[in-house]
């Protein structure tokens, strides 16, 4: 029920005097009879009203009224209770009337007496900021380590939350700094959490444990770092807190977790200098760049990888189902534009997994594969290596052996939209008889096919090949160029000599044939510039997860490297 709201006709005419704080008028209904007893729909007498009024002299009035009768009825008057459970004890100390609330206490009140909501004058005169009343109360013996509230809050705990320091500095001395709610969390840990920095001091020169932990383990540091609370952040890990505790019982989350998670810059830059780098590449471990993607934190994530976190950080595909960073990132944004997560990933030389290749391959845009050879270099085969060196080229890293051999596999199981990948893959440096494989020459269409065949030597075929193309024009299902039927001219075997000298990523990704004691007219033949682009028969797409899922399905490893 809502007994907050009095109507003026259900209250008493003494209770309207005390009200008021017109201690003549209350004198004189006293005098002529008029009850100090009589309750409104609250349960308000006129005693609880001269004290939420905050006039002391009402008070004295209306006690000395009823100590007249008795002194016994005086001690039980004094404690009634409001339909709240409210004392008048409560209602002085609630509105901060120290001498109302002196007054009371000499008139026997109960100092502790709890209301409904299992409050106390001394809680309430701490919520409300309150510390000549909070001084009072403790002095005259107030119960300070009582658990109010639903959460099992001590009165430490609210005055910590609310940022009274005056308050929090009496009561250090009193209260146990380390008495916790039911979430195990403590005074210390409140004022954390809501940045109240100037009680997190005196709790800590007090004593206070600064690691504590509450029920799901995390710390003042941890909530801090979560919240945005700069200053508290460092006030803690000046004074021991420490930056590498689990704090969560579903796997190794630290401090540096939250603030990457919420994009607190600089708290995030205070940790990184403090925290284990373990946690960027250890087993069992999650690095924080999963986080900073997860939330697309993408400044996060840009100072992490700047301050040397690892773009392919460690396999979680068996606690989280994450594969890497880059596949995170790749799944989370699976339409164009790719985020700019993505694009940090790439460019600070993300290892590329077969996943990751479908992205790219099995589409028919080539936005991510242009993207993705903006920062990688493919080598040429007998340059490629499969130790874990970064190696630059040109300020591109270099594609190792498992990458080029999955992102070949996966455009071969893809040759459906080889219109779309072929152009950027020739153009970004790929030996083009890489893909001379029969599966290829069976499955491209007729464009695909000869866009193909005019970066090969195509009369040099091996006979298996040949027999391959021999029975497509016999089904009709390749229309080739007339001059695959005869020799290839000399110039293109020249330009074809050319590019096997110098490399095709040499060729196709420098300007060395500008270098090169030829006319000015042979450049763009030199780099094969004249053949017209395959196109792609743009047809409907399945989702991208669903590409995924079925070239798991239908995937079939082909050994090209």
């Amino acid at each position: 029920m809502d007994f907050t709201e009095c109507y003026r006709d259900t209250v008493s005419s003494v209770a309207a005097a005390a009200r008021s704080g017109c201690t003549r008028r209350l004198r004189t209904l006293i005098q002529r009879g008029c009850s100090v007893d009589c309750r409104d729909n609250r349960g308000w007498t006129p005693l609880h009203e001269a004290a939420a009024a905050g006039s002391k002299v009402c008070v004295q009035e209306i006690l000395s009224a009823v100590r007249a009768r008795s002194s016994s009825c005086s001690r039980v008057y004094v404690n009634h209770l409001t339909h709240e459970g409210e004392s008048a004890c409560y209602l002085a100390a609630q509105c901060g009337h120290l001498s109302v609330v002196r007054l009371l206490l000499k008139a026997h009140a109960d100092i502790n007496q709890l209301t409904n909501d299992l409050s106390c004058p001394l809680y309430e005169a701490v919520s409300h900021g309150h510390t000549d009343v909070v001084a009072l109360l403790v002095r005259k013996g107030a119960e300070v380590n009582r658990m109010h509230t639903e959460s099992g809050w001590t009165c430490l705990h609210q005055a910590a939350y609310k940022g009274h320091t005056e308050i929090v500095r009496i009561l250090v001395n009193k209260c146990n700094l380390e008495e916790v709610d039911d979430y195990r969390i403590s005074p210390l840990f409140v004022a954390a959490q809501y940045g109240q920095r100037g009680c997190l001091e005196i709790l800590v020169n007090a004593g206070a444990n600064v690691n504590t932990q509450a029920v799901d383990l995390s710390t003042p540091l941890f909530i801090a770092s979560q919240e945005g609370h700069q200053a508290c952040v460092d006030f803690l890990l000046d004074h021991g807190a420490d930056p590498n505790m689990v704090c969560s019982h579903d796997w190794p989350q630290f401090a540096i977790h939250a603030a990457a998670q919420f994009g607190h810059i600089g708290i995030l830059r205070s940790l990184i200098a403090v925290t284990d780098h373990a946690c960027d590449r250890g087993e069992s471990m999650v690095s924080p760049v999963y986080v900073a993607i997860n939330s697309d934190q993408t400044k996060s994530v840009e100072l992490l990888l700047r301050e040397g976190y690892s773009p392919d950080a460690q396999d979680c595909s068996h606690t989280h189902g994450l594969l890497s960073p880059l596949s995170l990132a790749l799944y989370r944004t699976p339409q164009k534009p790719y985020s700019e997560s993505v694009k940090l990933l790439i460019a600070a030389g993300a290892r590329l997994n077969e996943e990751d290749w479908i992205y790219a391959l099995a589409t028919d845009e080539a936005d991510l594969l242009q993207l993705i050879f903006e920062h990688r270099w493919i080598p040429r085969p007998e340059a490629v290596t499969s130790d874990e060196s970064v190696l630059q080229h040109d300020g591109k890293t270099e594609l190792k052996l498992r990458e080029l051999n999955e992102m070949l596999c996966v455009a071969l199981n893809q040759v459906h939209f080889a219109g779309c990948w072929l152009p950027p893959l020739l153009k970004a440096g790929l030996e083009p008889s890489l893909l001379l494989q029969p599966h290829m020459l069976e499955e491209a269409d007729s464009q695909v096919l000869n866009y193909l065949l005019e970066f090969v030597n195509w009369s040099t075929l091996s006979p298996h090949l040949k027999h391959i193309l021999d029975r497509r024009v016999a089904e009709k299902s390749w229309d080739p160029h007339p001059c695959f039927d005869s020799v290839p001219c000399l110039s293109h075997i020249c330009r074809l000599q050319v590019r096997a000298l110098l490399g095709p990523d040499i060729l196709m990704r420098t300007n060395v044939v500008q270098q090169l004691p030829v006319p000015n007219l042979l450049h763009d033949f030199l780099k094969f510039r004249d053949i017209p682009e395959a196109s792609y028969p743009h047809a409907p797409l399945l989702p991208i997860l669903q590409r995924i899922e079925e070239h798991r399905n239908t995937h079939q490893h082909r050994h090209v490297l």
